[in-house]
């Protein structure tokens, strides 16, 4: 009987072999855990469709950030649940905004841990459009103004980076420069690059409370169907000043990940979205998959397309199950 001379089990017959010739690690350094902030004393509401997931008040935040730089996750993302909504978007660059109060409160119990802000204004406008609506049309350039102040006013509050995911054209370069010209210079911007108008966001509108009130964001955000013009949109962000380029949502688009790493050779952040998410609990809560090891392989292929950083509902239990294994 033939037998090959070089057997590719050889390298696969104990689990300290598999670990040693593992081409993909995950680590803590790589997540960024999102929450979502809402005005109010003693807020806890939990999000039904993202089990594990809560509304919190920033008195209940703060607990939450000091576990999460306890076990050594290095960043979060803050989406706001304000108080008020208009069609100015005003509470999105209020100083006293749910998000701005929130920036100032983590920086002072937990100076080193990295904020990220989502900057769009679709938390904060009456109709749950990502811009301003006139005559029936989200419109580009006028929006852009607002991104920009939201930006500078979450810089203002100490925020490390600040993550536009409007997809309105040319939003990197207002905030750049707006930044610049405010004085912060060094403020990183992570451009959610190439996202998609895509169904498995269902569940994180339950959370912000910002489903459209007309129509869809087809004419901003991008076609399912389009991988080359995803890698366009990263560079024309990176020519506008980008300094992380993002592809979201991440498990249907790895083809994606893989393609804008490829092309840009930029720091890359891919995020693991709600419906991702909540596909994963519902199956696991059901018994019809093991969710530890289901959403440690999730995160390693998204990882291993070419991700350096995943924002990822998953994290905290992740990185529970990743000292387990090691």
């Amino acid at each position: 009987m033939y037998y090959p001379t070089y057997r590719m089990r050889r390298l696969r017959r104990t689990p300290l072999l598999r670990r040693m010739m593992r081409e993909t690690s995950l680590a803590p350094d790589d997540f960024i855990y999102p929450l979502f902030v809402s005005h109010g004393e003693n807020v806890r509401r939990p999000i039904t469709s993202m089990p594990g997931c809560e509304q919190l008040s920033i008195g209940n935040l703060l607990p939450e950030v000091r576990e999460i730089y306890r076990l050594g996750i290095p960043a979060v993302i803050l989406f706001g649940i304000p108080s008020h909504k208009d069609s100015a978007a005003t509470s999105a660059y209020d100083a006293e905004g749910v998000v701005q109060l929130a920036i100032r409160a983590i920086k002072d119990e937990v100076p080193d841990l990295v904020v990220v802000t989502d900057v769009c204004l679709c938390e904060y406008m009456d109709h749950g459009h990502c811009g301003v609506v006139q005559n029936g049309e989200i419109v580009n350039d006028v929006t852009l103004e607002l991104l920009a102040k939201m930006a500078v006013s979450h810089a203002e509050a100490g925020a490390d980076i600040v993550a536009p995911s409007d997809m309105m054209d040319g939003r990197v370069a207002a905030i750049r420069s707006a930044l610049d010209d405010e004085g912060y210079t060094d403020a990183i911007i992570m451009a959610y690059s190439a996202k998609f108008a895509s169904s498995f966001y269902g569940p994180f509108r339950d959370a912000a409370e910002s489903p459209p009130a007309f129509g869809d964001r087809k004419t901003y955000q991008m076609d399912p169907a389009n991988g080359e013009e995803a890698v366009r949109e990263a560079l024309l962000d990176i020519e506008e000043g980008a300094d992380i380029v993002m592809v979201k949502p991440a498990l249907p688009y790895l083809d994606v990940i893989k393609a804008v790493k490829q092309e840009t050779k930029f720091p890359l952040a891919a995020y693991n979205v709600s419906g991702e998410y909540a596909m994963l609990k519902a199956a696991a809560a059901n018994g019809w998959l093991d969710e530890r090891a289901c959403v440690l392989e999730a995160l390693t292929g998204i990882k291993r397309a070419g991700a350096d950083l995943i924002l990822t509902y998953h994290a905290k239990d992740a990185v529970h199950w990743l000292e387990q294994e090691y």
